[in-house]
């Protein structure tokens, strides 16, 4: 996966291994920390097949050509800026570029069927279950001979939370004699979904009866599509005061698409919704703007205005061009409804900036800031645990992507409430897995 925030510069460092040596992908998700890197990963040898759920692959062709879009983009304009200066040679290339990533779909690609056991190997066997985070999200089990028995290795993947908005809730596994699991939020419980709606329904009504304008970073692929839906229920319900809700993320309107491909895959109430209109997420007052100038004008809107755009952490994109436009405005609102990694600008307003820089310009921030954690696509501490508590055998257990802090506490939490000692993940260093 891709490193992002801080750690960007870590995408240009070498990998771990060689990419030749690698035999098998197994994709677990379409998200850009999961998959950024393939086209980097294929650039520099890999050559085996690729596996995933099909919406997996519809949804990361969607992310990794974006990517590519903006990094070849970032790459023009510095590399015009240092030709000004005689410093072109300086300019580090895009990571991989369009092209790269048209090559990673020249790989075999094999579509996993959840539920379905598929032989990847010598000896070895896979099964895709529906993880519940995002569309074509799974968690893999691995089996394999060893001696004369057959060891079960699970890994979780980035597994969703308990509450249906657009996902079903993620399948449970029976076996793993070694299991590695996120521990994204393993130091916490999310407050109930049913609050954090409330919350923001409450921001997203006030801020249209002061007549202002509502801005939401969002990310493209299912934080959007839980939004739009909280929205739409809104609008049957007659508690949407009159205004225009706009999608402003090409990305996001690309992947609301493919969501809409996949309905069986959805919860109950996409699938209702589907039924009653013949479409999940649309509903009169929406409106898509994935032009250049359908997006400006979105400016001349002051008022009554519901704004969706990406980059969900506010590193790029169109957010930043609405943040310009709005944040100085006390009228108006910005509602964050996602993580914020450190060195973002979301997370210098998430912690109580009163300037931000957007293009080299400081803005006065005067738009009410608010924070809603409650929309989550991952598990918290409680969900992991019981997620790991209906294991019928649970051999060894390793934590991965999280920070240490809170590996830490779930580590402790997982002690107390199982009577079970995890290992916390090193990097660079190596695990057998039995």
């Amino acid at each position: 996966g891709m490193y992002q925030g801080r750690e960007e510069h870590r995408n240009w460092e070498p990998f771990g291994f060689d990419p030749k040596e690698v035999d098998v992908l197994l994709v677990t998700h379409a998200h850009l920390d999961h998959v950024g890197r393939i086209p980097k990963l294929v650039k520099e040898g890999f050559r085996g097949p690729i596996y995933a759920t099909e919406a997996t692959f519809d949804l990361a062709n969607i992310v990794l050509l974006d990517s590519a879009k903006l990094m070849e983009e970032e790459y023009r304009t510095l590399y015009r800026k240092a030709l000004r200066r005689g410093e072109e040679k300086k300019v580090r290339q895009p990571l991989y570029t369009v092209e790269d990533v048209e090559n990673v779909w020249l790989r075999p690609t094999v579509y996993a069927v959840y539920g379905k056991w598929m032989r990847i190997a010598k000896g070895v066997r896979a099964r895709y279950r529906n993880a519940g985070h995002i569309l074509g999200s799974a968690f893999i089990e691995i089996e394999y001979t060893e001696g004369e028995g057959k060891k079960r290795i699970v890994f979780s993947g980035d597994l969703g939370n308990k509450v249906e908005v657009v996902m079903p809730f993620s399948e449970k596994a029976k076996i793993a004699d070694s299991l590695v699991i996120e521990s994204t939020y393993g130091d916490r419980d999310h407050r109930p979904l049913k609050k954090s709606i409330e919350e923001f329904k409450k921001v997203v009504i006030d801020t249209l009866l002061n007549r202002g304008n509502v801005i939401i970073p969002s990310f493209a692929i299912e934080r959007t599509q839980d939004l739009l839906c909280v929205l739409k229920q809104m609008h049957k319900d007659k508690e949407l005061p009159f205004c225009k809700v706009f999608l402003d993320t090409p990305m996001g309107i690309r992947a609301t698409n493919v969501f809409n491909k996949y309905v069986d895959q959805l919860s109950p109430r996409c699938q209702r919704f589907y039924k009653e209109d013949g479409e999940v997420f649309q509903f009169p007052r929406l409106i898509f703007t994935p032009d250049v100038e359908d997006s400006k004008r979105i400016n001349d809107v002051a008022r009554g205005a519901i704004i969706i755009a990406g980059s969900g952490m506010c590193t790029g994109g169109r957010i930043l061009h609405h943040f310009k436009h709005q944040i100085w405005n006390k009228r108006n609102a910005v509602i964050f409804v996602g993580y914020q990694a450190e060195g973002t600008i979301g997370r210098e307003i998430v912690e109580g900036a009163k300037w931000v820089k957007i293009y080299h310009e400081d803005i006065r921030i005067r738009a009410s800031i608010h924070t809603i954690n409650g929309f989550s696509a991952h598990a918290d501490q409680d969900e992991l645990i019981d997620w790991m508590k209906a294991y019928k055998r649970l051999g060894d257990v390793y934590l991965v992507h999280g920070e240490l802090d809170k590996q830490l506490v779930l580590q402790k939490a997982m002690l107390k409430k199982m009577d079970k000692k995890a290992i916390i993940v090193e990097e660079g260093k190596e695990y057998r897995l039995h």
